[in-house]
């Protein structure tokens, strides 16, 4: 490996010109956080609810809150994703753990309104909880409430009754943003209360409308987000705003709309989620420029996206994973793959850096748009079923190295450097002197070369080997406590003192051979702690050696004599670098290195009481403050001895935690649940469909009536319809359906109680993958009227007037599939749903239409749980429900015919307090046999299952709603089209993860009838 001589030079960056909370950063701004006045040094200590008021402003370089800079490491979360609020302190202790300090939050507009004027944040709709949650776990929020969200959700969020009201969406038409004020009054009612710049703790920007880009060019467009600013402001919300640009666009920067003459609050962000094959761009302060120059848009507001790709979402069908579903994504978007885009990033001076999903969630009941299935996984570093992955190794690693190192808040462009087969970024901070190198491999294969640095760093240069499609990060001169690095070939995740010592923490790959050279102007004492290392002191130069991984941890103690404070360098790879957990108390800072996960750490005395998680078994080390000399474990002590590297190391391994046993589930009941098709089936409370306008963006057929079931108050699920065909019927040969849908959506139809048939809409292809709505029109031959049956006369026969038939009766039930979103801003979430259109051919009759959809929304469950299946509104789903008079059933099923059949059974579980048990449902059959499952547990609708389709068949059943601890029960609607033989097949429980630790869960409110 040669050593750099050679005579370096670099230029410095410009002097930044900064701007306080007041500064919009446009011209004649007021200057207040210049970057001369903003030292490097410690970052903000984490939020909580104390009552102080705080300082939020920002420069070109960084967010500066409370006079210290901040770099943002956040990661998105979606509560309404995760339907139990135990659960939220879960996934936000593991963010918090693994380096996130914010986490950035969707508010749904129609998770929380079922009604014009009407908003619901309780039970699992808390968010005033959720913000108490961030709060206490330390972690600041990004909140975004719309009123537009996107997300993949019914209709962007929009509420289902707003698709049936008139007014132009994402405009300034006064009817929209009456109801638009309305929701913002009632979430601002409880975000202001937590801002921190008010002491209440979590939320530190805001952000309003998302990807909005259908009105740049046309005044309502500005007069749009002006009127959104000017509400949030009146409603006493002084944290910075934003708005998520769609793409390097420069749409909506500092100065583009009429704040009301307020300056410096708005702050430019930007998304991004490039393809796994795409080379990263470069589209910050200190690249090239992107697209259309992406954060160069706004050279005075610091780098921020506000969504960057951790994953990627899966159609029905898994056509954009090959029908791998999110496994595929997580392998195709893996650790390689944020490396290499997140340190470009990081080069390009992006300082507010937000990842979309680091936990995806569940689209549960009819939350998700057409677009995507119930597995909204993401290939998120935390999976759905809440299990840290291997991805989240990059994650943990920059977010704990942007807290610990505050080198990084604030870098400058410096000298171009070229490095043979790397694309290379360097960068300096001009406080500090320390130098940044990003080197980029975007070929196929790796590439070892040989990167030049300045002469103080010795030898002709660093040789470092990149991997293919990855990127590693370098520094130089970088303050490791009292020592400085001279250059590292691995990076590094953390600087912090504990107790008597400095300790660098410094990660790469598994078997790297590391190489750290350090400025020792007299020979140190060295102790290698670790077989694996080696050192040499050569003219003032220390190097230290070792292969990272193979024995796990690698230490090594740096010390010039007993009153000198030694430096403790520790060597980890990926995996062991996941179980590495700084953590800062009242008594000084911990590292705390075996565990799965380390929750919350506390020193009482000389004990140190640790709370956290163990899959597998596992050590215990913890190096800490003077005078500790004992170590509890979820409040058991775990005995240890002193070891040379000043930590107090467990003498006994923490268990592994148990792998509960799950039951077989049997005792099946079963039941039929169209009798909607049946002609004597009574609808007279049903509503008449007989309107003759609507405000859906679908035209009303000529002559009526409107059908579309939006219009009649029924906006999710199934919708049954039923019409009475009279007069001229006797040469009926044919009735068309056209109905429209979203993906994957479905019709069946009876007439006089007998089927005509069943239509689908199309599996996606890779080219229609994206598409919303589908329409389509279903054509059915039909049959004259049977001969009357004795026995049953009015299931086969039509009402009869002097012999001569007089009424027939036309059934059909319509699976939606939910609303499109309205990413262009065109109203299509009104596009028509249910059906839209019905002819007759051969005769002209007389119709009368009654339609009936989901029930008045359960008031704990909400209104996107329940459609209009019969057994929904009957009850059939709930816990208590009386089914002893159904009929025994065995699984797996084989049954024939259209239609739709309820099964329900019970389980119990009783999984040992302690233990944080993940189970899931798995449905498993042929996948030539045509039907769908919508699952109930407890009542709560936690997805659609299509057999045919795919690719999902595993569904998380989220604790708390499951009760891992008692009974439980379990409902299938069997939706069967008639094409095939239907199922269910088999059916069972799955263990999808299981620690040893977790959160106390509360159980969520479950009611039955």
């Amino acid at each position: 490996m040669a050593l750099s001589r050679r005579t370096f030079s670099a230029l410095a960056g410009s002097t930044a010109l900064g701007f306080a909370l007041g500064g919009s950063g446009g011209p004649g701004a007021p200057a207040a956080y210049a970057a001369r006045t903003v030292p490097t040094g410690p970052p903000p200590a984490p939020p909580r609810a104390d009552r102080r008021r705080h300082t939020i402003g920002y420069d070109q370089y960084s967010l500066v809150v409370d006079g210290r800079r901040l770099v943002v490491w956040s990661g998105e979360l979606h509560p309404f994703r995760l339907p139990s609020p135990s659960l939220w302190r879960d996934v936000l202790e593991k963010m918090r753990a693994h380096g996130y300090n914010t986490v950035s939050i969707y508010v749904a507009w129609n998770f929380h309104s079922p009604a014009p004027g009407s908003f619901d944040f309780t039970g699992v709709r808390d968010l005033d909880l959720f913000l108490r949650t961030a709060a206490e776990t330390g972690l600041y929020v990004i909140l975004r409430p719309g009123p537009y969200i996107n997300a993949e959700v019914d209709a962007g969020g929009f509420p289902g009754w707003l698709t049936a009201t008139p007014g132009s969406a994402r405009t300034t038409d006064p009817v929209y943003l009456g109801h638009v004020d309305a929701w913002l009054t009632a979430v601002n009612r409880i975000v202001r209360r937590h801002q921190h710049t008010d002491g209440g703790g979590s939320v530190l920007l805001y952000q309003i409308e998302n990807e909005y880009d259908g009105h740049v060019a046309d005044p309502a467009g500005p007069a749009y987000m002006s009127h959104l600013y000017k509400k949030v402001r009146a409603d006493g919300i002084d944290v910075p705003l934003f708005h998520n640009d769609k793409g390097r666009n420069g749409y909506w920067i500092p100065g583009s709309f009429d704040t009301g003459g307020e300056h410096g609050k708005w702050l430019y962000g930007f998304d991004g989620y490039p393809s796994p094959t795409q080379t990263p761009p470069d589209w910050g302060h200190f690249g090239i420029g992107g697209l259309k120059g992406g954060a160069t848009a706004s050279p005075r507001t610091p780098g921020f996206v506000p969504e960057f790709g951790g994953g990627w979402f899966d159609p029905w069908g898994g056509v954009e994973f090959g029908g791998k579903g999110y496994a595929e994504s997580r392998r195709t978007r893996d650790a390689a793959y944020e490396r290499r885009f997140y340190l470009t990033n990081l080069a390009n001076g992006i300082t507010l850096h937000n990842v979309y999903m680091t936990y995806g969630g569940t689209n549960w009941g009819w939350l998700p748009a057409p677009v995507v299935y119930t597995s909204y996984d993401y290939g998120a570093a935390i999976d759905e079923a809440r299990n840290v992955t291997p991805k989240m190794a990059p994650m943990h690693q920059l977010g704990h190295l942007l807290q610990r190192v505050p080198d990084f808040a604030r870098l400058e462009r410096a000298a171009d450097v070229h490095v043979d087969g790397l694309r290379t970024y360097h960068l300096t901070n001009p406080d500090t002197r320390a130098h940044v190198y990003v080197l980029r491999n975007d070929g196929t294969g790796p590439v070892t070369s040989t990167l030049k640095t300045p002469a103080r760093d010795g030898g002709d240069g660093i040789e470092v080997t990149v991997p293919a499609k990855d990127a590693r990060l370098v520094t130089t001169g970088l303050s490791l406590g009292r020592r400085t690095l001279r250059y590292a070939t691995v990076q590094p995740m953390a600087v912090l003192t504990a107790g008597r010592q400095d300790v660098a923490l410094f990660t790469g790959p598994y078997g790297e051979m590391a190489h750290l050279v350090l400025d020792c102007p007299t020979e140190p004492f060295v102790q290698r702690l670790d077989a694996e290392a080696a050192w040499v002191y050569d003219q003032n130069i220390l190097h230290v050696t070792a292969p990272l991984g193979q024995g796990g941890l690698t230490r090594v103690s740096v010390q010039r004599g007993e009153s000198d404070t030694p430096l403790l360098l520790l060597l980890a790879d990926d995996a062991t670098s996941l179980r590495l957990f700084p953590y800062d108390t009242p008594s000084g800072t911990l590292l705390v290195y075996g565990p799965a996960l380390l929750r919350h750490a506390r020193i009482n005395g000389s004990a140190v009481e640790l709370t956290g998680d163990t899959v597998g078994p596992t050590g215990l080390e913890v190096w800490g403050p003077r005078g500790i000399s004992s170590v509890t474990w979820n409040g058991r002590p775990v005995p240890t001895r002193v070891s040379l590297s000043g930590s107090l190391v467990a003498t006994t391994t923490l268990a592994a935690a148990p792998k509960p046993a799950l039951p077989v589930l049997t005792g099946w009941r079963r039941k039929a649940g169209n009798p909607e098709s049946a002609p004597a089936f009574d609808d007279s409370s049903w509503t008449v469909a007989d309107k003759k306008t609507s405000f859906s963006t679908t035209p009303v057929p000529d002559g009526g009536p409107v059908l579309f079931a939006d219009d009649y108050g029924f906006h999710y699920g199934d919708v049954w319809y039923r019409a009475r065909v009279t007069g001229d019927t006797e040469n009926l040969r044919s009735v068309s359906l056209a109905y429209s849908t979203g993906t994957q959506g479905m019709l069946m139809a009876w007439l006089d109680g007998k089927p005509l048939g069943s239509h689908r809409m199309p599996v996606p292809d890779a080219k229609t993958v994206r598409q919303g709505s589908w329409s389509a029109t279903a054509e059915f031959p039909v049959a004259g009227p049977e001969k009357k049956d004795p026995e049953h006369p009015r299931d086969t026969e039509p009402e009869k007037d002097g012999g001569k038939p007089r009424t027939r009766v036309l059934s059909v039930l319509v699976r939606r599939m939910q609303h499109d979103m309205d990413g262009r801003s065109l109203d299509t979430h009104k596009t028509a749903r249910g059906l839209t259109a019905v002819t007759f051919e051969g005769a002209s009759p007389k119709v009368s239409w009654r339609i009936q959809g989901e029930s008045a929304p359960d008031p704990v469950r909400g209104p996107l749980n329940n459609g209009g299946l019969h057994g929904e509104r009957q009850g059939w789903h709930l816990p208590g429900f009386a089914d002893g008079g159904w009929q025994p059933a065995e699984l797996p099923r084989a049954d024939r015919g259209m239609g739709v059949t309820w099964y329900r059974t019970g389980f119990r579980l009783a999984v040992p307090d302690g233990v944080d048990a993940s189970v899931g449902l798995v449905l498993e059959d042929d996948p030539a046999r045509a039907y769908r499952v919508q699952i109930f547990l407890n009542g709560w609708n936690l997805g659609q299952y299509v057999n045919d389709v795919g690719p999902q068949h595993t569904f998380v059943l989220p604790n708390g709603i499951l009760r891992t601890r008692g009974s439980n029960t379990l409902a299938l609607a069997v939706l069967s089209d008639g094409t095939s033989e239907s199922g269910p097949g088999v059916v069972r429980l799955e263990l999808l993860g299981s620690a040893a630790g977790g959160v106390p869960v509360t159980a969520v409110a479950s009611p039955g009838r």
